[in-house]
């Protein structure tokens, strides 16, 4: 799909990872956001973030969970064509996004402001506000986390989830999950992939040390399969045994089979990875939990 020609429309968005413009397709307001530069992989032009950010998304939906339509397609800027992914906005005219770095900041002091990801900082918010059951809410965490394991979202913070404020009812409900483009390693290059296929040291890696959440404990970032094969926390503990039966490799592989404008090494690495954050995070841990 060629984006170029759509309606541009002169609102704007927030957020790092490439720029964005937004544009109308079929009578609805999308956001196109663009490939950033690969900063920490100079011979990767561009990170593959806009193709992450496809497949992220497409995987919440396929265990259930609410998230953003996407749509991939291109866009001619200078007369070079680039890939970009199409988000739908989900606000409405009297529906707004607000972020739960804006709820943090009703709750937690100044000190530690609603940006800051210390996880005991989070649940306390979420224990202590009042706009949604505090359950729900958790659960809701814990449910995103576990599938941020999955497919290795390291950049999940408090300005990329949160909740649709509706400016008339002064209702707030849980928005649908986005910002999905920073999970499936967005700076490997055709070298990489190749090497992490064909290595086993290169593969343990990227599921046991890389990446690590954007959420921390004592100002230093979780390292998901040491902190959820601990199951030192209940909360993370129910959503694995909610989310892991929803997985299905053989839908996530159609996912992937059918992903535009993507190679076969690239398609294979991503099965790949996927299949072994699984077995070896989430399965593993899953197994320990059932024994205990």
């Amino acid at each position: 799909m060629d984006f170029t020609n759509l309606p541009h429309r002169k609102k704007t968005y927030t957020g790092a990872n490439g720029s964005k413009i937004s544009v109308v397709y079929e009578n609805e307001l999308y956001m196109l956001k663009f490939p950033a530069q690969a900063k920490k992989n100079k011979n990767l032009s561009y990170a593959n973030g806009c193709v992450a950010e496809y497949i992220g998304c497409h995987i919440f939906e396929s265990v259930g969970i609410p998230v953003q339509k996407t749509m991939l397609g291109t866009y001619r800027v200078n007369g070079r064509e680039k890939i970009v992914v199409a988000c739908r906005d989900f606000t409405l005219e009297n529906v707004v996004l607000q972020d739960f770095a804006s709820l943090k900041n009703t709750i937690i002091d100044s000190e530690h402001n609603g940006y800051g990801v210390e996880l005991s900082d989070i649940l306390q918010t979420i224990d202590e506000q009042s706009a949604i059951a505090a359950s729900v809410l958790k659960n809701w965490f814990w449910d995103l986390f576990i599938v941020d394991a999955f497919i290795g979202n390291w950049d999940r913070h408090n300005g990329n989830w949160g909740f649709l404020y509706n400016c008339v009812t002064d209702e707030l409900n849980l928005a649908p999950v986005y910002d999905c483009g920073s999970c499936l390693y967005p700076q490997a290059d055709e070298s990489i992939m190749r090497s992490t296929l064909e290595n086993d040291d290169e593969r343990n890696f990227r599921v046991f040390q890389i990446p690590l959440s954007g959420i921390k404990i004592n100002d230093k970032k979780i390292n998901y399969f040491d902190f959820i094969s601990s199951l030192s926390d209940e909360g993370c503990n129910e959503a694995l045994t909610r989310i892991v039966p929803k997985i299905s490799m053989e839908k996530i592989n159609a996912i992937i089979d059918e992903t535009p404008y993507i190679g076969d090494l690239e398609k294979m690495f991503y099965k790949t990875m996927l299949k072994e954050r699984k077995e070896r995070i989430l399965d593993f841990s899953m197994e320990k939990l059932m024994k205990r």
